[in-house]
């Protein structure tokens, strides 16, 4: 199978060479030129399957270029419980009858990300052998929080590899900053950013299609890459776990094989939630994408009114893995329901660009309509959910799976929707423990690891190891720039 790019169709490459490349020269993203299909029996044999075996058959249909051996040894060496706490790699809880909470947080950094980011190393040194052998590689990553530690815990000392990690200065929890700023290993750097998660990753992009600055690390034999899920290396293993819970639901007998599931997902970049798509693409009977913003809600306007508009008041809200108002991965969804029109891809991202909004077409819109609900909640509104899901079910959320669960009680009341339903959790809720244990009751002090014990005592949990492990390490990373200056601190991090 190859790969198209969503600004040149005429473009194709190998997945090796996407998932390399991470970005095209023209700012594009790749996506799959078809979609692979799983058959029923395809499906059902993966009831009595590990997570990996489920993975690799998978990306045995996504990645055609890897050997078999390539992609066993990728996923084996990510999915194991060297890497996870559970042996099921992602956990189902159930809330109620009908209503699931997929559990994405299991791995070394409590966060979803690592579904992905565990697995992309070996997807990226495996690609790279194939097409640039010989080159390092240096990883690029802009990060509303969750992605920049489980992109650095997963390539820290990677052979041939390098990362440079860049935050919004205060757009982030004080765990998600201590997780990034003690991070070990002599291949990686994090910088802090005077600006929010947007401004980071519009400082990445830029930095990838500078051609000044490709030519100077080339000089160096280093080739620049990313880890954001721009990179399809980054979403294809998203894709798996929406599969593997539908395989877990039909091996559980929640559910039998053909019937429809919703799924809700907390989302700021649109990546989540469009790998449930694929999923979705690739056979999983899916009803509904339940499409869950905080108070920046461009995304839930956008799909209610086909107007995506990002010149609006920027949020800095107590799910700051969500503050972003340009979401990079709706770029492949509107290719697809385009009917893969590269010109319109390229109007509307222009637009985008220059005036900060466009207006898609009738069509792309009742397609949308078909395919998605969207709704949105303030932080009030999100540390209520965590409440009352608490007193009800003694179940805590984070602040991320609490805006989810919160959009999904508005859509059974607007839709009357029974269909059995999981909710993606994208995060432990330790990792955000202030507001947490604010949302339960308790009174924040200005120490975050006294919140965490008095957390500990009132909720009958228990911080896990690897967030705990962090109070103790040693502060390595504290540099903040102005965005403009994100090139020279990559350009100086490599010596080039």
């Amino acid at each position: 199978m190859n790969y198209r790019s969503t600004r040149n169709s005429a473009l194709k490459v190998t997945s090796a060479h996407a998932i390399t490349k991470g970005l095209s020269d023209e700012g594009g993203l790749y996506v799959p030129e078809s979609i692979p299909q799983l058959s029923k029996d395809e499906i059902l044999a993966m009831c009595d399957m590990s997570y990996a075996d489920r993975a690799f058959e998978v990306f045995s249909r996504l990645l055609t270029d890897f050997t078999p051996d390539e992609i066993r040894h990728c996923v084996n060496s990510a999915y194991n419980d060297k890497n996870f706490d559970s042996d099921n790699i992602a956990e189902l809880a159930k809330l109620i009858p009908g209503t699931y909470v997929l559990e994405l947080w299991h791995g070394p950094t409590c966060a979803f990300k690592d579904m992905a980011l565990q697995i992309l190393p070996y997807l990226l040194t495996t690609s790279a052998k194939k097409t640039v052998d010989g080159k390092q590689i240096a990883i690029l990553v802009a990060t509303s929080g969750d992605t920049g530690k489980a992109a650095l815990e997963g390539f820290k000392d990677v052979d041939g590899t390098s990362i440079s990690v860049f935050y919004p200065e205060d757009g982030v929890s004080q765990m998600q900053k201590r997780q990034m700023t003690t991070q070990e290993g002599k291949n990686v750097n994090v910088c802090a950013v005077k600006g929010n998660f947007d401004d980071c990753q519009n400082g990445v992009k830029a930095i990838f299609t500078d051609k000044t600055i490709a030519d100077r690390l080339a000089k160096n034999n280093i080739l620049l890459s990313s880890a954001n899920s721009i990179n399809w290396g980054r979403l294809a293993p998203q894709i798996v776990y929406y599969v593997s819970t539908y395989a877990e639901l039909l091996k559980n007998k929640e559910i039998e094989f053909g019937e429809k599931i919703n799924i809700v997902v907390p989302t700021g970049n649109f990546g989540n939630i469009l790998a449930a798509y694929y999923a979705k693409l690739m056979g999983i009977p899916v009803n509904k994408l339940i499409c869950a913003s905080n108070s920046n809600n461009v995304l839930t306007d956008f799909i209610n009114t086909g107007v995506y508009d990002r010149n609006r008041k920027f949020y800095t809200t107590v799910s700051p893995s969500m503050d972003i108002l340009i979401s990079s991965n709706l770029e492949r969804l509107l290719y697809h329901l385009s009917g893969e029109n590269d010109a319109v891809i390229n109007e509307w991202f222009g637009k985008l660009k220059t005036e900060g909004r466009y207006e898609i077409s009738a069509d792309v819109k009742a397609k949308i309509d078909d395919l998605f609900w969207a709704g949105c909640c303030n932080d009030d509104e999100t540390k209520a959910e965590i409440k009352s899901t608490f007193e009800s079910y003694n179940y805590l959320l984070d602040t991320h799976t609490a805006v989810a669960a919160k959009v999904y009680e508005d859509y059974k009341k607007a839709t009357g929707d029974q269909t059995k339903t999981v909710i993606a959790s994208t995060a432990n809720p330790y990792k955000f423990s202030g507001a947490v244990y604010e949302a339960v009751g308790g009174t924040v002090s200005g120490d975050e690891w006294q919140n965490i014990a008095e957390l500990e005592v009132k909720t009958g949990t228990k911080m896990p190891a690897p967030l705990a492990a962090t109070k103790d390490k040693a502060i390595r990373f504290t540099g903040t720039v102005e965005k403009q200056k994100m090139p020279e601190v990559v350009c100086k991090f490599l010596n080039s």
